[in-house]
């Protein structure tokens, strides 16, 4: 793999606006959710009003990523540190609420930055180091293990949907928040969902193993059809961050060539391939990639359907085979992830014997011992969520890897994942709907801002905001009102017109239609909603949904209720402490004035103008430097030739000045160029020099021989 050090910029500068976007999104929900007048107030859980420490968390968070974005030299280790630990302290506090896998997935790759970055801060560089290879695997190892497992379990659940490749026939209407693509994506053709089922077994079981090839192409291809997949979710649904995520760990698949020539620049590194071997490799690539077009039509019976235009296919393997293969190749692939990390790592140990000098040689190896054994350690652990798709492979593991999983399984750096595991919603879209009421008569349904519940209201675009009450309303939909605690704690805060609640549901809290004094009544039904179709005429509907009702989720409740007043003391969710004193530091002065700021903002409109604002500035600066870059002559040789040409016209005094300014141009190139190319100058220079001191000795000579001359002349 050649050179990897842009892809690590661009995976950091990524980072941190994830992380950036994840703490906005939470901050402006941590009232409703967290607050002492909210659904599950903090205190609880820490014995203390933690509203003010909340948001002071995510406050900080969310200006240190705006300022790693801005600012490269942050791009730190120790800043990535910081960032992991606010990050972790909200989720111990976040309860249901923050119990996502994608929160799960965060937290990992924010433990893997901290491996990653550079110690900017203490060595004061943001060069490479040999051993980044090392640190770099392990994204890349995690990106395989999120692709992989969230492909299998889709099979090994059993779910009939993805057996009968039928899945997106329904999920587009199902998934939580979808957009107003999604409801196209919905009107086409079956045999074309089908066939998007097969190609996604393809990607995310078949393709991840292509991550670790030794050839370059392979795992190019790979990375294009990875962020094929993200983007495609992007645009049907609203999955917050995490597919933002996902395309930033396939930057792992990258490297410098590759990003060069995306940005159009010249590649300096030399293909000393000779013609035979790379005909081998296109070869070689070519039998891989028919290979496993020739397996998809096999395994999913790919045929072209002579009736009517289209692709027909079916599962051809049964859950015995498939399980089998789990068995067969669980352990290969472990061992392919061992010996491609132990080549990075003896790659890594080469490099660090070729630096010169005794301290470089000998630090570098400590850091390569220090890392490598980061690395093997990590490699070990996640081991064990990675097994849990074949249970024979996690149950022959070492109990030595299973005991040091649960040391580090609360502090979530390994974690297992199975996006999409059961279709569901097959029988129509379960969806509560919230009705209010003044006199028990007359009801007004509740909507929400971005859930499913108008008929006719568009489907919204959210991403990479996650609307987390929103998103608990679709599970609470999946089962009862006993399943969700919290819904009751939602009932008893709109019964007390709790304004920060409120905000949850509609951040303009005039479109609430209880604003003005809040109902007396409050009831909840489920409906099962689906996508309209197109008409017969090929004209769109007014309405983007039709729902039946289905059955009752919650009870009539009001205030005093003896029901809502059982289930609030059963689930601990009834304050009867007294309200606690307000804190007047000057710490939580500012952060009443921060929120008093942003009350009634939009939280996407908000994120993706700080998403803008610090890409824009990015571009800035480096169009800026670019330009400075042209300005200065690019090559020691075109500066070179400058100053040659200028010494020309200029008298013999000012040459030995410009001889200077050439000197240290020439030393300003060693310190920014890489070692090789500092030796290849080096031996340039050290050749100028001896053949200009050949050049004395021969002028030497020949002033010698001419003196001799004139003396023999005189003589006779």
């Amino acid at each position: 793999m050649g050179e990897i050090m842009v892809p690590r910029r661009m995976f950091l500068w990524c980072m941190s606006v994830i992380y950036m976007t994840a703490f906005v999104s939470l901050y402006m929900q941590i009232p409703g959710l967290y607050g002492n007048e909210g659904l599950l107030p903090a205190r609880w859980q820490l014995r203390l009003d933690t509203h003010t420490a909340m948001e002071l968390l995510c406050l900080i968070g969310a200006v240190l990523s705006l300022a790693v974005t801005l600012v490269e030299f942050l791009q730190d280790s120790v800043v990535f540190f910081c960032l992991w630990v606010l990050y972790l302290s909200l989720y111990q506090v976040g309860q249901v609420f923050l119990y996502f896998q994608w929160d799960n997935l965060l937290l990992e790759t924010g433990f893997l930055c901290i491996l990653v970055a550079p110690l900017t801060i203490i060595r004061g560089s943001q060069g490479v180091r040999e051993h980044d290879r090392i640190t770099f695997w392990l994204v890349r190892w995690l990106l395989f293990r999120l692709m992989f497992a969230s492909g299998v379990v889709k099979l090994t659940s059993r779910c009939p949907t993805w057996w009968g490749l039928t899945a997106l026939t329904y999920h587009y209407e199902t998934q939580c928040i979808p957009t107003p693509l999604a409801w196209f994506a919905h009107q086409l053709p079956v045999w074309w969902q089908k066939l998007s089922v097969v190609g996604t077994f393809v990607i995310e079981i078949a393709t991840p193993l292509l991550f670790f090839s030794p050839l370059r192409r392979l795992r190019l291809g790979a990375f294009y059809m990875q962020v094929l997949l993200q983007v495609l979710i992007i645009l049907s649904g609203n999955y917050n961050f995490f597919n933002l995520l996902t395309v930033a760990l396939c930057l792992s698949l990258l490297d410098d060539r590759h990003v060069n020539f995306w940005l159009r620049k010249t590649d300096k590194t030399s293909n000393n391939d000779s013609r035979l071997w790379s005909w081998l490799c296109y070869l070689l690539e070519l039998a891989i990639w028919s290979l496993m077009i020739f397996g998809t039509i096999i395994c999913f019976d790919l045929r072209l359907d002579t009736k009517k235009p289209g692709i027909t296919s079916t599962t051809v393997f049964t859950y015995h085979q498939f399980n089998q293969f789990l068995k067969t190749v669980t352990v290969p692939l472990i061992w392919i992830g061992v010996l491609s990390l132990t080549w990075e790592i003896i790659t890594a140990l080469f490099r660090y014997a070729c630096v010169c000098g005794f301290l470089r040689r000998f630090g570098g190896t400590v850091q390569w011992t220090v890392f490598s054994a980061a690395a093997a350690t990590m490699f070990t652990v996640s081991l064990v969520p990675f097994t849990y798709i074949e249970y024979d492979s996690n149950a022959n593991l070492w109990p030595g890897v299973h005991q040091a999983y649960e040391l580090v399984d609360r502090y979530q750096l390994v974690n297992s994942y199975g996006l999409f595991r059961r279709m569901t919603g097959v029988g129509g879209r379960p969806e509560v709907v919230i009705e209010g009421s003044n006199d028990g008569v007359t009801w007004t349904e509740i909507e929400f801002m971005f859930k499913p519940g108008n008929l006719s209201a568009s489907p919204p675009v959210v991403t990479p905001h996650q609307p987390r009450l929103d998103w608990q309303m679709w599970f609470a939909a999946l089962g009862t009102n006993a399943q969700a605690p919290w819904f009751t704690s939602l009932l008893y805060r709109l019964l007390q017109g709790k304004r920060d609640v409120i905000e949850l549901i509609q951040t303009e809290v005039s479109q609430y239609p209880f604003h003005q004094q809040p109902p007396a009544y409050l009831r909840a039904h489920r409906y099962k909603y689906w996508f309209t179709e197109p008409k017969a005429d090929g004209s769109y509907p007014q309405r983007w949904w039709r729902r039946v009702y289905d059955r009752e989720f919650y009870p009539t409740v009001h205030l005093g209720n003896t029901f809502l007043d059982s289930m609030l003391n059963q689930y601990g969710l009834k304050d009867k402490s007294p309200s606690r004193h307000v804190s007047n530091t000057p710490v939580a002065r500012l952060v009443r004035w921060v929120r008093s700021q942003v009350r009634g903002v939009s939280a996407p409109m908000l994120i993706w103008s700080l998403i803008a604002g610090s890409a824009t500035v990015c571009l800035l600066k480096g169009l800026q430097n670019r330009n400075k870059q042209k300005e200065r002559p690019s090559t020691p040789a075109a500066h070179k030739a400058i100053v040659s040409a200028n010494a020309e016209n200029v008298p013999d005094d000012s040459l030995e000045n410009n001889m200077e300014l050439d000197e240290q141009h020439a030393a300003e190139e060693e310190e920014d160029g890489e070692d090789n190319e500092d030796e290849v100058e080096s031996e340039e220079k050290e050749t100028i020099s001896d053949n200009e001191e050949a050049e004395e000795e021969e002028d030497d000579q020949e002033e010698q021989k001419e003196r001799d001359g004139s003396l023999r002349k005189r003589e006779v």
